[in-house]
C-alpha cells in the first residue's frame, strides 16, 4: 500500500508561538513514525513532552507487573481543559443518576490503544493521535475538541508489548522482510500477546484480577466516559473491522447503544470509502461476554466498541494473502483514520450522547431491566462472600447485608426452581434498583439470553456459580438493612489443649497452612470429619498438636495465635484426644500434611494462559514459590527438590509417562490439567482414559447438507457452558466445597470413571446448567468422571478435567486447586 494524504488536513490556521514549536512523533523520536516499533519508555517520553503544551494534561494511574508505568493523556479546548475536574464530576454525576448541570457538558471520548501487546500498531498511532489533537492545526480538530474531552491511553499492556518488540528487534534485519515465511513474523513462546503473568487483559475488565486491569478500572470509574473504543489488531491478512457489532449482542445493550454504534460505523466508512480501504462491520465481533474492553463500557452506560487492524504478526511489513505489502505505517494511518472519525461523530452528537448517558443510569434507578429486581447470596461461607463483595466494590456495584426476616420466594440456582428461602443475617442483597443495575445483572443472570451461538467467547460466567455460593434471583425488589457483615473470628487458644483445630473452607485457610508451616509448625489433617468440644468439624479441618510442636516451636501459642488474627480466620481448641464423634486424634487419618516443593511445567506446545493462571495464583494470591521448569527435563526430577509437579493445559510428548512414573512412585504428587491428561491416558501407569465419542447411530441415513452446517456446528458446540459436578464431600479433593462444584466447560471432554482410584467429580444426567451446549455435547457429558485422583506407588496423580483457575476469576476452583497442591498426600 502507498502512503495516503490523510482526510483531516483541511484549513490550516495559525497557532500559538508554544504550540507550533511542538515536535511531531517523527522529529522527536528521530525516524519517521511506523519505520520502527517505539519502545515504551520513548512513548512515554514523548506524552510526557506533549504533556507540557497548552491543552493537554497527563495523568500516571500505576505501573505493570514489570514496573512500566500506566498513564493517560488528556486533551480538550482550553475552556475544557480549565474546567476539567468539574466536567469529570458532572459526568460522575450523571453515572450515579444525581442531578448534574448539563449547559455545555462535553461528551468524554476513550481511546484505549494495545491492550495486545503484539498488536503493536496501536501504540504507535496514540502518538500521531495525541500530537495532531495538541496542535490542532485543523479548524475541525478545534471545533471536535469543544464538544469533547478526550482520554488517552497509549498502552494497556506495556509488558507485553515490549516482549514483542524486543523479539522482533532481535530477529529482523537491517530492512524488513515482507515474505511471510521470515522468523520475524512468527514469535517464540508465550508471546507478546499476554501481561506478565500470561493473562489476557481484554478479557479482565469485570474481573480485574491483573495489576493493570485493577488500575486502569480506578481511573475509569472516576470518570465514566459516553464512548470508548479499544484498538486492536487481527490476523494480517484480515481488513478492517469497526462496528456496529456481531451477533449475539446481549439484550440489555439499550436500542441507543446500537443505534449509535451504525451512526459511528457509518461515519468511519465514509473515510475508508475515500481511500478505497477494505472494512467489514457485523460480523465475529459480538457483544455479549461482559469483560471485554467494548462489552464493559456498553454494561456501564458507554458506547463501547472495539476496532481491529489486520496485522498480528505483520512486523514492519508483510506480503499478504492477496499479494498487497501491508506496512505498519499503513496499519497507523488506519487507526488514526478511525479515531479522528469517531471523534468528529461524538463531537457532533456530545449533547445527544450526554443526554442518553443520564437517561441510562435514571432507568436503571428506576426501572431495572431484565425479569429479577434482587440476587441474594447466602452466605454459607463467608469468606468467599467476603471475595465477591470486594469484587462488586470494585465494579461499583452497591448492596447490603441481611434483611426482613421473612420468608421470600425466588429461584434457586442450584436446583433452577422457584422455591421458598429465608433470608439471614449476614446473606448478601443485591437490589438492581441502582445505576450499575445493568452490569449487576449481566453478572449475576442464571441464563444469559442467547440468539446465535456463533460468540467469540463464552457464554455463562453467573457469579454465584463462579464462587460456589447457594444464591436466589427475586422478581421483587428487596432492601438490605446492613452495610457489613457480622461476623468476628473465634480465637479459642485455651491455655493447655490438646490441639488447635482450623475448619477448612477457603483459599483463605491455604494462606493459614502456609504460614504455620512456614512457622516450622507441625500440620495435620482430618480425612474425616470429628465432633470436639460439642463442634462438628469436617473432613479437611486441619490440626496442631500441642505436644508434638512444642518441641520445635517457641511461644507456639502466640505465634498460632498472631497468624490466626493476621489472617482473621477461626481458630478453635480441643483439651482432650478423645472425641465425641469419629476417630481420636491419636488415629492415622490425622496425617502429616507435606510441605509442598512445586514445579509448573512450561515452554512451546503447553498453553500459556493455563501456566499463567497457576503462576499468578502462587505468587499473587498464596505468595508461595515455585520453579519453572522445562518438558525436558521431566526424566531428571529430583524427588527432595521437587515433590508436586503441575503440568497445565498443553500438548505433552508421548512418552511423558514414562518420564515421570519412577519419581511419582517415589512420592511425587503431579496434578494434570486439561489436556495434560490426554498425555497420560490410556498409558501406564496411569488409569485414566478418554471416554469414547459417542457413534454415530446406526439409524441416520442420507447426506448432511450444506445449508444445514450451522445446525451441525450448534449441536458440538461448547463455547463455555456451565456444568454441575457432584462430588464425594469425603475426598480431600472436595473439602470445603460441599456436595457439589460448578464448572465451566469449554469443551467436550470427560473420562471413564476410574477403576482404580477415587472419582471425586463426576457428571450426571442433567448437569448442564447455564450457557451454550449443543446437543451432541450434551449427550457426550451426560456421564462422566471430571476430577479423580489415584495412588501410584507412594505418589499420587491428580487429574484436573476442566480450568479450575479460569482466568483467576472462577473462585470456587482456586479452593479446589489448593486442595490439590496441599491437601492431598
Amino acid at each position: 500500500m502507498s502512503r495516503i494524504v490523510l482526510p483531516f488536513l483541511f484549513l490550516i490556521l495559525v497557532c500559538n508561538v508554544a504550540v507550533g514549536q511542538l515536535k511531531s512523533p517523527d522529529e522527536f523520536l528521530g525516524y519517521e513514525l511506523g519505520s520502527r516499533f517505539t519502545s515504551h519508555e520513548r512513548v512515554l517520553e514523548y506524552f510526557r513532552y506533549l504533556g507540557k503544551a497548552e491543552g493537554v494534561r497527563l495523568q500516571s494511574y500505576g505501573k505493570s507487573y514489570e514496573q512500566r508505568e500506566l498513564l493517560v493523556a488528556i486533551v480538550s479546548s482550553r475552556e475544557n481543559m480549565e474546567n476539567l475536574e468539574q466536567i469529570r464530576r458532572s459526568n460522575l454525576n450523571l453515572s450515579k443518576a444525581k442531578p448534574s448541570d448539563l449547559n455545555k457538558q462535553p461528551a468524554i471520548l476513550w481511546l484505549s490503544y494495545n491492550v495486545h501487546g503484539n498488536e503493536a500498531s496501536s501504540t504507535e498511532t496514540a502518538m500521531k493521535m495525541l500530537y495532531e489533537l495538541v496542535v490542532r492545526k485543523t479548524k475541525n480538530i478545534q471545533e471536535w475538541l469543544k464538544n469533547t474531552v478526550v482520554v488517552i491511553d497509549p498502552c494497556l499492556n506495556p509488558d507485553g508489548r515490549e516482549r514483542y518488540v524486543n523479539y522482533f528487534n532481535e530477529v529482523s534485519g537491517s530492512k524488513p522482510n515482507a515474505n511471510p515465511m521470515a522468523r520475524e513474523h512468527f514469535e517464540p513462546w508465550p508471546g507478546g500477546r499476554y501481561n506478565h503473568y500470561y493473562f489476557d487483559l481484554n478479557r479482565d475488565w469485570a474481573w480485574q484480577t491483573q495489576v493493570e486491569t485493577k488500575q486502569r478500572l480506578r481511573l475509569y470509574q472516576d470518570w465514566m466516559p459516553e464512548l470508548h473504543v479499544d484498538f486492536h489488531e487481527q490476523n494480517y491478512n484480515e481488513p478492517y473491522y469497526f462496528a456496529p457489532a456481531a451477533e449475539p449482542i446481549h439484550e440489555d445493550v439499550s436500542k441507543w447503544q446500537r443505534d449509535f454504534q451504525v451512526i459511528v460505523g457509518k461515519n468511519n466508512a465514509k473515510y475508508f470509502d475515500e481511500q478505497g480501504w477494505k472494512y467489514f462491520t457485523k460480523e465475529r465481533f459480538d457483544l455479549l461476554y461482559p469483560s471485554y474492553g467494548d462489552t464493559y463500557p456498553l454494561y456501564n452506560g458507554s458506547i463501547g466498541m472495539t476496532y481491529e487492524q489486520g496485522g498480528i504478526g505483520a512486523g514492519l511489513a508483510v506480503v499478504t494473502i492477496d499479494g498487497d505489502t501491508l506496512t505498519l505505517k499503513d496499519r497507523i494511518d488506519h487507526h488514526y483514520v478511525s479515531g479522528m472519525a469517531t471523534l468528529e461523530t461524538v463531537s457532533k452528537h456530545a449533547t445527544k450522547l450526554v443526554e442518553e448517558f443520564r437517561l441510562y443510569f435514571q432507568q436503571a434507578v428506576e426501572v431495572p431491566q431484565g425479569v429479577y429486581k434482587t440476587y441474594v447470596v447466602k452466605a454459607q461461607n463467608v469468606n468467599r462472600l467476603k471475595r465477591l463483595s470486594k469484587l462488586l466494590k470494585d465494579n461499583g456495584i452497591s448492596f447490603a447485608y441481611g434483611s426482613v426476616e421473612k420468608n421470600w420466594r425466588g429461584y434457586n440456582f442450584e436446583t433452577k426452581k422457584t422455591e421458598n428461602f429465608k433470608l439471614e443475617r449476614n446473606d448478601l442483597v443485591l437490589n438492581l434498583q441502582q445505576p450499575k443495575a445493568v452490569l449487576a445483572n449481566v453478572l449475576f443472570e442464571p441464563q444469559t439470553s442467547i440468539k446465535d451461538s456463533n460468540t467469540y467467547d463464552i457464554t455463562a460466567w453467573a457469579l454465584p456459580y463462579a464462587y460456589g455460593l447457594k444464591a436466589y434471583a427475586l422478581k421483587e425488589p428487596v432492601k438490605g438493612l446492613f452495610t457489613e457483615i457480622a461476623e468476628e473470628p473465634k480465637s479459642e487458644i485455651g491455655e493447655k489443649p490438646y490441639a488447635w483445630i482450623f475448619p477448612w473452607n477457603s483459599l483463605e485457610d491455604a494462606q493459614l497452612l502456609i504460614a504455620l508451616q512456614k512457622a516450622g509448625i507441625k500440620v495435620r489433617m482430618a480425612e474425616e470429619g470429628f465432633t470436639s468440644a460439642g463442634k462438628v468439624f469436617p473432613s479437611g479441618s486441619i490440626l496442631i498438636y500441642r505436644n508434638e510442636n512444642e518441641k520445635l516451636v517457641r511461644n507456639l501459642s502466640a505465634k498460632i495465635l498472631a497468624i490466626q488474627r493476621e489472617l482473621g480466620l477461626s481458630v478453635y481448641s480441643s483439651p482432650s484426644g478423645y472425641v465425641e464423634k469419629g476417630k481420636d486424634f491419636g488415629s492415622t487419618v490425622y496425617p502429616v500434611l507435606s510441605i509442598p516443593k512445586v514445579a509448573v511445567v512450561s515452554g512451546m506446545g503447553i498453553s500459556s494462559q493455563s501456566v499463567g493462571e497457576i503462576w499468578h495464583f502462587f505468587e499473587q494470591e498464596l505468595h508461595y514459590p515455585i520453579t519453572m521448569i522445562a518438558e525436558h527435563h521431566l526424566s531428571v526430577l529430583d524427588i527432595n527438590k521437587i515433590n508436586v509437579l503441575i503440568l497445565p493445559d498443553g500438548v505433552y510428548a508421548d512418552h511423558t509417562n514414562e518420564k515421570l512414573e519412577d519419581w511419582i512412585k517415589l512420592g511425587g504428587k503431579v496434578i494434570l490439567f486439561e489436556d495434560a491428561i490426554a498425555a497420560v491416558a490410556g498409558k501406564k501407569p496411569f488409569s485414566v482414559k478418554l471416554k469414547d465419542t459417542l457413534k454415530e447411530e446406526e439409524s441416520q441415513t442420507g447426506f448432511k447438507k450444506y445449508g444445514e452446517r450451522k445446525q451441525e456446528d450448534m449441536s458440538n458446540a461448547i463455547p463455555g457452558a456451565i456444568f454441575k459436578v457432584e462430588l464425594d464431600s469425603s475426598h480431600p479433593l472436595s473439602a470445603g466445597l460441599g456436595d457439589y462444584y460448578y464448572t465451566l466447560k469449554t469443551d467436550d471432554k470427560i473420562y471413564d470413571p476410574l477403576t482404580k482410584g477415587w472419582n471425586v467429580g463426576v457428571l450426571k444426567p442433567n448437569a448442564y446448567m447455564a450457557g451454550i451446549a449443543g446437543k451432541s455435547v450434551l449427550r457426550k457429558l451426560d456421564q462422566g468422571m471430571l476430577f479423580g485422583v489415584q495412588s501410584i506407588g507412594k505418589g499420587v496423580a491428580v487429574y484436573l478435567g476442566s480450568d479450575i483457575l479460569f482466568r483467576s476469576f472462577w473462585e470456587n476452583g482456586k479452593q479446589m486447586f489448593a486442595n490439590a497442591v496441599f491437601l492431598i498426600n
